[in-house]
């Protein structure tokens, strides 16, 4: 081995140690709400598992059952098939649930019924709000770097249709590059205007053009250990725009960032897209509808959308990364 080799070497060594110091002295002074997840007992789980490939979580609402219901019958595994997944793969998927404002309410208890019943929840020390979206992407990814050891942390939304074997194949790619953000980069004028969705209140700050810098579109992206141990070090002073996408984003601005454009991330669920590249067997990554910013009544439509633009259930497991 050269010497420039061992030099790179130790540099990376050194990198790592040092980031897995401050992720360790940032998980022994969090003791607020919003700190790394709670299992059942109330404990954190810091980081106790080995090293797996990538972790989704798919971000959910207290109400949204039917639309669960809808990934667990179509293309998230279940039962044992998840256990495998985990263990074979090195893929761990999880619905990502934070509380009610009062917790142990009616919201709540269905949760625990649930979660008894698939085991295949993640839950966050946080308040469920719809206006508090930014801060759960924060808890989250704060979350699942301190739980798991894992390439890459994936955020998905619930309304939206994955095909694992294809996002496993794009992720397996640049599993060697250190600092990647991946997604479906867009950037878009700010809305200033009051009672619009997607206002944003700090619009100011965008300058004179009023346009956003470039991010990945939220319904689904990943990115790398580092970019996730970052975010965890540095919650309490990271901040937070109205939307989460944008607020991700802005984490990133300044720093050493691999943007990755993946378009397969982003397909729609018409026939002249996500069904006739299934049919030339060039699957997508990700499906959604833009207008709907996710599947348009995705817990009656997942289903079609699986039959037509799913890879096929064995595909994950005949995919080498």
């Amino acid at each position: 081995m050269s010497c420039r080799r061992i030099l790179c070497t130790l540099d990376k060594t050194i990198s790592s140690l040092e980031r897995q110091l401050a992720a360790a002295r940032a998980a022994k002074a969090d003791t607020e709400e919003g700190s790394p997840v709670v299992t059942k007992s109330g404990t954190k789980d810091l980081n106790e598992s080995r090293r797996v490939f990538f972790v989704m979580g798919i971000i959910t609402a207290l109400r949204n059952r039917k639309r669960r219901n809808s990934i667990r019958e179509t293309w998230m595994p279940q039962g044992e098939e998840l256990k495998r997944l985990e263990k074979e793969k090195g893929i761990i998927i999880r619905f990502v649930i934070g509380h009610s404002s009062t917790p142990g309410g009616a919201l709540d208890r269905a949760i625990n019924v649930e979660e008894g019943q698939h085991k295949d929840f993640l839950h966050l020390n946080h308040i469920e709000g719809y206006h508090e979206l930014s801060k759960k992407t924060q808890v989250y990814f704060s979350a699942v770097v301190a739980k798991w050891d894992a390439d890459f942390y994936l955020k998905v939304d619930d309304d939206v249709h994955v095909n694992l074997g294809v996002v496993s194949s794009t992720l397996a790619r640049h599993r060697h590059e250190p600092h990647v953000y991946i997604g479906c980069m867009k950037s878009g004028p700010v809305v200033a205007q009051k009672g619009i969705k997607y206002r944003e209140p700090e619009y100011w700050k965008f300058g004179e053009g009023n346009k956003y810098f470039r991010h990945a579109t939220g319904q689904i992206y990943a990115i790398s250990k580092d970019l996730a141990t970052y975010i965890f070090v540095n919650r309490h002073i990271l901040h937070r725009y109205a939307n989460e996408d944008v607020s991700l984003g802005s984490w990133f601005i300044g720093l050493d960032v691999e943007h990755i454009d993946d378009r397969s991330l982003c397909c729609g669920t018409t026939p002249a897209d996500c069904e006739w590249k299934a049919k030339s067997g060039n699957h997508c990554g990700a499906s959604f509808d833009w207008s709907c910013s996710g599947i348009c009544k995705s817990s009656v439509r997942m289903k079609e959308v699986h039959q037509r633009c799913g890879e096929g259930d064995q595909a994950i497991w005949d995919t080498s990364f």
